[in-house]
């Protein structure tokens, strides 16, 4: 299971209809039933390593973080973002990804050939300066519009803490716009987030301008079902299933009604080489097993 950490956009080519009025909106019952194998050659992490890997331009300014989007870094710096670099909070800042897997990002082999090891003060300075162009976030919730909650949930035994922001709400209010990994099920995808403690969209189109942020939003939410992305009106839409899973188990386990994309597509698979970069940095599976 993902957890809070920093985990951190190409459009498909087709957009989720928000009115009947404008044109009609595709239903689960329209879309054509996908075949389910019991193994595939790629994990489940794998997959969304390469999906994250993807929402990296060449050329752009990350929050990488840790788990699967410290290995989508490397995934895009190995394929088609060969001049990305990367961002940690410590204060790191890379150009190459780290010569061996790290654990955490104050890792000896993560502070060894950094392109600079400031102070996090020094990092977190470029997002305010407009500089970063994406980050990778985790969240214990995220609802419809993309706000993002690690504060506290509340479940049959009552409310739990948790870390809290970190930097989160940093990247998420000032990089130019931020994608979120979690796990999918109906908990951690509300309509909306018990507590807002990073923001997406807030409660629709146009909020962020109102209330003072500059730049930036969710494009996209990669979950381990599904990708979402979000329309105009700041909604999630259901962009691509992965393979294997139905439009109706997304729907069955996403705590609103999403529309569905009127093209609704499956999550492309690892290619060849995304897998070759995967597996010769993270040896023995252990982010992506």
């Amino acid at each position: 299971m993902l957890n809070n950490d920093h985990v951190g956009t190409a459009a498909l080519g087709c957009r989720a209809e928000r009115s009947s009025a404008q044109a009609p909106v595709t239903t689960v019952t329209d879309i054509p039933k996908k075949s389910s194998t019991a193994s595939r050659p790629y994990t489940l992490g794998e997959l969304m390593v390469a999906t994250a890997a993807r929402e990296i331009h060449d050329g752009e300014i990350v929050f990488v973080g840790m788990r699967l989007p410290l290995i989508a870094f490397v995934v895009a710096k190995k394929t088609h973002a060969p001049n990305a670099v990367g961002l940690f909070e410590n204060g790191v800042i890379r150009t190459t990804p780290a010569p061996e897997l790290i654990y955490t990002m104050a890792d000896p082999p993560n502070i060894l050939g950094a392109t600079q090891c400031l102070d996090m003060l020094g990092v977190m300075s470029l997002l305010q300066s407009g500089r970063v162009h994406l980050g990778f976030l985790g969240a214990a919730e995220v609802d419809r519009f993309g706000n993002l909650n690690s504060t506290e949930v509340t479940g049959p035994k009552g409310s739990t803490r948790l870390p809290g922001s970190g930097g989160a709400c940093d990247i998420a209010s000032l990089a130019h716009r931020f994608v979120v990994l979690l796990e999918h099920d109906k908990r951690r995808l509300p309509e909306r987030v018990s507590y807002r403690t990073s923001p997406g969209n807030g409660d629709g189109p146009g909020w962020r301008k109102r209330v003072g942020l500059p730049r930036g939003g969710p494009p996209a939410v990669i979950t381990t079902k599904a990708v979402l992305r979000f329309g105009h009106d700041g909604e999630a839409y259901l962009a691509s299933t992965h393979p294997g899973i139905e439009v109706d188990n997304v729907i069955a386990n996403t705590g609103w009604q999403p529309t569905v994309s009127n093209c609704v597509e499956q999550t492309p698979e690892p290619a060849a080489e995304e897998l070759k970069a995967i597996r010769e940095y993270d040896k023995d599976g252990f982010w992506t097993r």
